[in-house]
């Protein structure tokens, strides 16, 4: 059969990521998992000590810190093997082994933050003054003084961290549905070829210059959702009651407020981008009936509004042009990160095409010890030039954080962390389009970053107001259902979409296939870290090497601070609808630009 999917064997090693940086060999993982184990039981021996002394206080917080270290290694290790191929029943043990003595060590070290909390301040305070090298935890003491009154008895933390497993259940069961059992037809691309549906072909049939390619692969996609429908409305329906469950046992008023508050993120925050976006929704109409107009079509359908309004202009990229490009769309960055990105791009940091049960979509990820990882399903498409830039935007984030940060601030928050994957893919449109010559191309290009506004602003603020309502509803006492679920999803296409797209049935069971609803209340960052990234990058062209160094700085600065500050000192204020609506006013004016190309 045609496109029929690739085994792993089949793919040239100089494509796939170098996990031997990290174990060069297995008998290296057990090692540490073994010595792991040990250093768990050795932590456990210091229960009760942390108000004793300084430097009891200190041997606990470095020997937690080596821990915390191991764990992390051994857990990404065996994760991203498992992503290699979800079907391999080795890595499958592997990851579970990991994920079982990752809730160990949670549960062995649960003791260390209500012990700090009830150390009284003053005390705490000595203990820093009589040993310095404590000061590196200031921030620290700081902010679980802050959270104090959602931080639980030591007895009770154990048992939050021993029911760990229990909490991730939902997300795990639909990842290996979602990645390992779910089966899709074959359908016949534009030549009457079969071929088979995978999610990672899905991106490029919705693309599809012919509507009945388009049609057949979004009807075939829902179609093996809808078969599950009812599995999967109780697997999402379990991980928001295990959302609100956490939240209310911490003292939260709700989940997206447990949410928020790690972050310091005030509700306000959440509540302005939706209400930005919905002030703003004659944008996207007006979007959609240009759409339409483009494409000569009676009605619009949902599987009509991927597929590119400049149908006769064709862009494929491969992988190693992609490189290229993107090293020269990042030059406003400077020497010093086109260097360091330059060598993630050659040195074993991605994982580059699909592979039969490679887990879908693409991730930046990677441990304190280990280089940044990028997971991809490269596919030729100019889509996916977008999303290497996306992924090592988070790679080059993490590659300074992890260089310049101790390893308690190395890691930055996800608030933040969609900010510099954004600033790559909105110098990238920047570049494609001044180098553009053609105006089919422009156009095509336009409709690229529309697109790509579209997906990352409107869609995921409707994903958040997805979230927001249906955790509302849990809160509520009410039920959630497939009929309930797929009706709220409805509606929000309705509203964000509006009058002109036709609402085909299908589209209620999107939710069904969303993994990100699995981490409540993520979603809604890439809409601001979008809109933070737009304001930085304006700020680059504009003032050059003094807002390259902001950035910089910022891309190093971890979780040094909190996220709405480390962005105030790069230039942009979250707290405020201002940047959201710069935004939403940018959309506008490339809307403008292809309204008055047509």
């Amino acid at each position: 059969m045609k496109g029929k999917a690739r085994i792993r064997e089949e793919i040239e090693a100089r494509y796939k990521w170098k996990l031997e940086d990290i174990y060069s060999q297995e008998e290296d993982w057990e090692r540490d998992f073994e010595q792991l184990k040990l250093q768990t039981q050795e932590i456990e021996s210091l229960r009760d000590t942390l108000g004793d002394s300084a430097q009891e206080l200190l041997k606990t917080l470095h020997l937690l810190e080596t821990i915390d270290r191991r764990v992390e290694a051994l857990f990404v290790y065996a994760k991203m093997r498992k992503d290699e191929d979800n079907t391999n029943p080795h890595y499958q043990t592997l990851f579970d082994r990991a994920q079982g003595i990752m809730v160990q060590v949670q549960s062995a070290t649960s003791f260390v933050v209500p012990e700090i909390i009830a150390i009284p301040e003053e005390r705490l305070g000595e203990f820093i003054a009589q040993e310095s090298d404590l000061k590196l935890y200031k921030k620290f003491f700081d902010e679980l003084l802050r959270q104090k009154k959602h931080i639980l008895t030591p007895a009770e933390e154990k048992i939050l961290a021993m029911s760990a497993d229990l909490s991730i259940a939902p997300r795990n069961i639909f990842t290996m549905f979602n990645n390992a059992d779910i089966k899709f037809p074959v359908i016949k691309d534009e030549n009457g070829e079969e071929i088979e549906l995978t999610k990672g072909r899905y991106g490029r049939l919705m693309e599809s210059s012919e509507r009945r390619v388009r049609q057949e692969a979004f009807t075939g996609l829902y179609d093996s959702y809808t078969k599950m429908r009812n599995t999967l409305a109780s697997t999402l329906s379990s991980s928001v009651k295990s959302d609100i469950f956490y939240a209310r046992v911490r003292k939260y008023d709700s989940a997206l407020q447990a949410s928020l508050d790690g972050d310091k993120i005030s509700l306000q925050v959440y509540d302005n981008l939706i209400k930005s976006v919905h002030n703003n929704l004659e944008y996207m109409y007006r979007y959609m009936r240009l759409r339409q107009k483009m494409l000569g079509l009676d009605e619009l359908h949902m599987y009509d509004i991927y597929t590119p309004l400049v149908s006769e202009f064709k862009m494929e990229v491969d992988y190693e042009e992609a490189k290229n490009i993107i090293l020269q769309a990042l030059t406003p960055l400077g020497d010093q990160y086109l260097s360091a990105l330059k060598n993630g791009l050659e040195s074993g940091w991605i994982d580059v095409y699909e592979n039969r049960g490679k887990t879908s979509g693409a991730y930046s990820w990677g441990s304190y010890d280990s280089h940044p990882y990028v997971l991809l399903n490269y596919d030729n498409k100019l889509d996916d030039v977008f999303t290497l830039a996306h992924e090592m935007g988070h790679s080059m984030h993490s590659y300074y954080s992890n260089k310049a940060q101790p390893y308690i601030y190395s890691q930055y928050t996800i608030f933040v962390a969609e900010v510099a994957s954004t600033v790559n893919e909105s110098l990238l449109i920047d570049y494609l389009l001044k180098k553009s010559t053609d105006p089919k191309e422009k156009m095509y290009l336009i409709n690229h970053y529309l697109e790509q506004f579209r997906g990352t602003v409107f869609r995921q603020t409707m994903f958040a107001e997805f979230e927001k309502i249906v955790h509302d509803q849990v809160e509520a006492g009410q039920a959630l259902t497939p009929d309930s679920l797929g009706q709220i999803y409805r509606e929000l296409n309705a509203l964000y979409y509006g009058p002109e797209v036709i609402l085909d049935k299908e589209i209620e069971m999107e939710w069904a296939r969303i993994p990100h609803f699995y981490s409540a209340f993520y979603v809604y960052k890439y809409a601001t870290g979008f809109s933070a990234a737009t304001a930085i990058k304006q700020m680059i062209m504009k003032e050059g090497q003094a807002a390259v160094d902001r950035y910089l700085q910022f891309l190093s600065s971890g979780s040094s601070d909190y996220p709405i500050a480390l962005l105030q000192k790069a230039g942009v204020d979250l707290d405020t609808p201002e940047p959201v609506d710069k935004a939403l006013q940018y959309f506008n004016h490339l809307l403008a630009e292809l309204e008055a190309m047509v």
